[in-house]
């Protein structure tokens, strides 16, 4: 079984550097995608109280028999629920549905900048924290002005950053503000959602390592030092996602990948979604 390596972040929490996504699994398929992806070794899980999975992530965690230290389990505030005391509600109806009595790290999902409630939301994470149900707080898919202003006169700078990140939208300018606050990058849909994956120069390296498209760019993730959480419900992508420990790409190989970067957004735009 592979052994992750981990992130430690800002507050000294580690991190399994790979973990395991379930955006757009429904309930009733996530307990069978997530205990295929324990067996296989992973051991960190990504989930949101918007993706209405996390009961069947729960109940995963809770058959696996896997000591609850050795899980990290992340899940999400969702936008309706910003707000001091709706943070706290919902973070409540989150670890409930969970069955957990803690979570390892809760994110703002959207900072909504337009509702302008994230700081009162990190406010109330910050109270999580201190209270020892959250043990890392952090946010996704915050631009470098929300980042500034949500650590301005906060007491926790955040610990993660989970943004869209892949070879065709590289984020080089947020990635650089969070190596300068100490903020981990953590990427979802690192595969733009298969987009990237037929490129040439990804195909190419493939080739020549004897892997697939998508483990040259989990591989090239790793590299960057980024965080990064591959979604798949079917067994034999669950476990080639997490076999990319065995090859180390070359400095040419990164520079050919850096340079597919082309603005290419496959989700929502931060600065606009309320």
């Amino acid at each position: 079984m592979t052994t992750v390596p981990t992130v430690t972040l800002n507050n000294g929490v580690e991190i399994p550097q790979l973990g395991f996504g379930v955006f757009q699994v429904p309930d009733a398929e996530t307990t069978a995608a997530v205990t295929e992806a324990l067996r296989a070794g992973y051991r960190s899980v990504d989930t949101a109280a918007i993706y209405g999975n996390e009961a069947g992530t729960g109940k995963a965690l809770a058959d696996s028999g896997i000591a609850r230290e050795d899980l990290f389990v992340t899940t999400k505030l969702w936008n309706a629920d910003q707000g001091h005391d709706a943070t706290l509600r919902a973070f409540d109806a989150s670890l409930a549905a969970l069955g957990l009595d803690y979570v390892d790290l809760y994110l703002i999902h959207w900072p909504t900048p337009a509702r302008d409630l994230y700081r009162e939301s990190w406010k109330a994470i910050e109270r999580l924290v201190a209270d020892g149900r959250v043990r890392a707080a952090g946010v996704s898919n915050f631009q470098p002005d929300h980042l500034r202003r949500l650590t301005d006169g906060a007491s926790i700078v955040p610990a993660v950053n989970q943004i869209e990140l892949h070879p065709g939208l590289q984020q080089a300018e947020l990635r650089a503000l969070h190596a300068e606050l100490g903020i981990a990058t953590e990427a979802w849909s690192p595969l733009a959602q298969g987009a990237v994956l037929k490129d040439e120069a990804i195909v190419t390296i493939a080739g020549r390592h004897g892997k697939s498209p998508a483990q040259v760019v989990l591989r090239w993730h790793l590299q960057l030092g980024n965080v990064v959480i591959p979604k798949s419900v079917t067994p034999q992508r669950i476990r080639e996602n997490l076999d990319v420990f065995d090859f180390t790409l070359s400095e040419e190989e990164m520079a050919a990948i850096a340079a597919l970067d082309r603005g290419l957004r496959t989700g929502p735009d931060p600065d606009t979604l309320n």
